[in-house]
């Protein structure tokens, strides 16, 4: 499997940071694309080096760089994850806007009918957020807001951004052992 991994400014990017772990455990080829303020909540919100991130990733590109080969739909590929997703970089994707590499990418995934999800992070959402992200929906885009689950009674950081990392793997049919499934705990 391949698939294009963005990073965008938007806090929360301990999402994108581990997914790529999980995905580099699982054997999954991985294309990187981090925005400039994604690289900046790097050192602001976490203690990896941004050399430590692009590590985790098969291949990268910088975000300008739109000659890169995701910014082309014959360049194959299997879907796409930007986690976390900013409002900006949301708004630029469903607005066709493609100034960055990861809004191109983006596009490129919709238009080629692969599988694009979008973690996107902010609260409270304003009238314009949501009328994106029901735009992209009946695109089939999956929007999908790190919501956190208690069932499961999480006691660390760890465990919730597991679940959210989870939740994006269940997309693509990859199996982990993010958390634990409905059904299989005590309550």
């Amino acid at each position: 499997m391949k698939l294009i991994v963005g990073i965008t400014g938007s806090t929360g990017v301990i999402y994108g940071i581990r997914l790529l772990e999980v995905l580099k455990k699982l054997g999954v080829e991985t294309h990187l694309i981090m925005s400039e303020w994604a690289i900046k909540c790097i050192s602001m919100e976490t203690e990896f080096q941004l050399d430590y991130v692009k590590s985790l990733a098969t291949n990268t590109s910088d975000e300008k760089n739109m000659a890169s080969s995701v910014s082309s739909g014959t360049h194959k590929v299997d879907g796409m994850i930007v986690a976390p997703c900013s409002m900006k970089t949301l708004s630029a994707i469903a607005n066709g806007y493609d100034d960055t590499l990861v809004a191109r990418a983006a596009d490129v995934t919709i238009k080629e009918s692969r599988k694009l999800i979008l973690m996107v992070r902010e609260t409270p959402l304003s009238a314009i957020h949501l009328e994106n992200m029901l735009k992209l929906s009946r695109l089939g885009v999956v929007i999908l807001p790190p919501v956190t689950e208690f069932y499961t009674k999480p006691k660390t950081i760890d465990d919730i951004v597991n679940h959210g990392v989870g939740k994006c793997l269940d997309q693509f049919d990859l199996e982990h052992d993010l958390y634990p499934r409905w059904g299989t705990f005590k309550l």
